[in-house]
């Protein structure tokens, strides 16, 4: 070896200090990172058990809820049977999904799964009716009635109650909260003393308002 060669640090004190430090400083780092994704995905967990708990026990909002009566919207110009529409009601936040079976029935439905509010999709070739399915978890609900068909959903879908003008026009006019019927949920959101309601004729004169019914016809 020529004395112009660079040669290697004599082990010391201060060699053994320094690998020490180093050493200490990569095992502080790697435990800051290990506390730090272990805090993080605990985060994450927590908030969607909480969400999930929150979702089914009503905690948070539901579908329906609104006490007042929402504002009547137009849905679509027609809907034949057969066809299904996504949309909005009775907020702009609020999925909703209206869906025309083969022998004309016309329903409509909160399109938020009561799991874990996942996004409903009606499947129109799955049995004799279709069925209204979530994704997530498996979850399918009666096209007919939106109670739970199967999977992990704790109570059926909440309605929208849909009528039909004489046009073919679709209006939704109101809600209904799960396991309400239309006529309730019309009759609690516009008052029992409308026609068709329980209060009718009870108390003083009430505005005309159109009967939903669970099967609506075109005249």
């Amino acid at each position: 070896m020529s004395v112009t060669d660079p040669q290697p640090p004599a082990p010391g004190p201060r060699a053994d200090a320094a690998q020490e430090a180093l050493r200490d400083r990569i095992a502080a780092d790697s435990l800051t990172t290990r506390r730090d994704y272990l805090r993080i995905v605990a985060t994450v967990s927590g908030g969607l058990a909480v969400g999930g708990v929150a979702v089914a026990s009503g905690i948070l909002h539901r579908h329906g809820d609104s006490e007042g009566a929402p504002e009547p919207k137009k849905v679509a110009d027609r809907i034949e049977p057969g066809e299904s529409l996504a949309f909005r009601y009775p907020g702009d936040e609020d999925r909703a999904i209206a869906v025309r079976m083969d022998d004309g029935t016309l329903a409509g439905y909160s399109a938020v799964c009561t799991h874990l509010a996942c996004a409903v999709l009606w499947r129109k070739e799955r049995g004799s009716e279709g069925e209204l399915y979530c994704p997530c978890h498996e979850g399918i609900f009666d096209a007919r009635t939106g109670e739970v068909a199967a999977g992990p959903p704790p109570r059926g879908l909440p309605k929208v109650i849909l009528v039909e003008q004489v046009d073919g026009s679709v209006w939704a006019i109101g809600t209904a909260r799960s396991g309400e019927s239309l006529v309730e949920g019309f009759c609690r959101q516009n008052g029992e003393d409308r026609p068709g309601c329980p209060g009718f004729g009870a108390g003083g004169p009430a505005a005309p308002a159109r009967k939903p019914a669970e099967r609506s016809e075109r005249t």
